[in-house]
């Protein structure tokens, strides 16, 4: 039986990685999980799942939700209850399935007590990547890609020997606008921009995917989860999203990872790495498909992407800011204060007005993430 902690239960990855629990019961158990504001949610799956602790955002919410939840449980709340969800129970494996940068903390926390990390927030390592990586080398602790891209690169790796890869390849769908010109971009809906043809994701997820912020902030990722030079990384869009990412040998052989658009595919990879189980997932049929269509990738109708590599080639407090400044820039949209393509203005706007700082702690990074908000809460 592996026993699980789970922050961010009710959000798309989090809904999904209880969706396999269920599936395989007698294999996994819930200890503890965490919410945001959905307390209504995260009652439902307490009460199917009976975890020993329970966390959301405020102290309010922990008193709404303390009489609904199944005897026995535990709530808690703000940053020290996700801390004390991710390091304080028996849990063999933390999935950190939260959104942006609140995940960091926990994260390290459930580093420093030894805990297997199933990572699925990027931003984690996009804003610290150096520390969490180091922290986790210190500490003997896996950290186990449950992103897509990222999960493929890591099975394309195994048995392989790292001083033999040439570089390696994400792809990218392309997102909810991958058939418009930028001059159709003009105008475009928020309805019409969470509207991702082939993914299941939250909101801001599949913004990201749409001005290809999310793809930029997986080249960050990459560069620290495999140790590779920016050099070594690559875009291609590739519309269907049956090739989740590929790498290329020195010897010009290139391993790809192949499957369904199903992201309990990875979670579930992550879970029981380095065995395989079956899953409730559809089987791909290639005959079926018929055929995969590529493109290259073009900076220019994605600037937001070009702007990552060169955060990710400065460094130090640079991919802190551009993460930051990104997770405003998209709130503003999704609330109709700014135009989609005021997105990418923003981001560009913030990121040239910051003089790049060496990052040595988490002091350092929530000094500049908080100049990066408030920056981008007026451009």
């Amino acid at each position: 039986m592996k026993k699980i902690s789970l922050l961010g239960s009710t959000g798309s990855i989090g809904t999904q990685t209880l969706d396999i629990v269920r599936h395989q019961p007698d294999r996994f158990q819930i200890v503890a999980m965490s919410a945001g504001s959905n307390v209504e949610l995260l009652v439902e799956q307490a009460k199917e799942f009976k975890p020993q602790l329970v966390s959301v955002a405020t102290k309010q919410l922990a008193d709404q939700a303390r009489p609904l939840l199944p005897a026995g449980t535990k709530v808690t709340y703000g940053e020290e209850g996700l801390v004390e969800v991710a390091a304080g129970t028996d849990a063999d494996i933390v999935v950190t399935a939260i959104l942006g940068s609140r995940g960091l903390p926990a994260t390290l926390a459930a580093i420093d007590a030894g805990k297997t990390i199933g990572l699925a927030n990027k931003e984690t390592l996009v804003t610290a990547g150096h520390i969490v990586m180091q922290r986790a080398k210190e500490r003997g602790v896996a950290i186990l890609p449950i992103d897509s891209e990222h999960s493929a690169i890591f099975q394309c790796l195994n048995g392989e020997r790292r001083g033999d890869v040439l570089g390696i390849t994400l792809t990218a769908s392309g997102g909810s606008f991958r058939d418009r010109t930028r001059s159709e971009l003009e105008g475009v809906t928020v309805a019409e921009a969470l509207n991702h043809p082939n993914w299941s994701m939250g909101a801001k997820i599949t913004i990201d995917s749409a001005t290809m912020v999310n793809k930029g902030l997986e080249v960050i990722e990459a560069r620290w989860l495999f140790d590779l030079s920016y050099d070594q990384i690559s875009v291609l869009i590739h519309p269907e999203s049956i090739i989740h990412s590929y790498v290329e040998f020195i010897d010009h052989s290139i391993i790809a990872q192949l499957g369904m658009p199903d992201m309990r595919v990875p979670i579930q990879y992550a879970l029981t790495y380095p065995e395989r189980w079956t899953t409730p997932t559809g089987r791909l049929s290639l005959a079926e498909i018929g055929k995969l269509h590529f493109r290259p990738m073009d900076y220019d109708r994605y600037p937001c992407l070009r702007l990552a590599f060169d955060c990710g080639r400065l460094g130090e407090s640079a991919p802190a800011v551009f993460n930051a400044a990104n997770e405003v820039a998209v709130a503003r949209f999704l609330k109709g204060e700014i135009t989609f393509l005021d997105i990418e203005r923003v981001l560009e706007t913030v990121v040239e007005r910051h003089d790049v700082c060496e990052i040595r702690d988490l002091q350092t990074i929530n000094e500049v993430d908080q100049w990066a908000r408030s920056l981008a809460e007026t451009v």
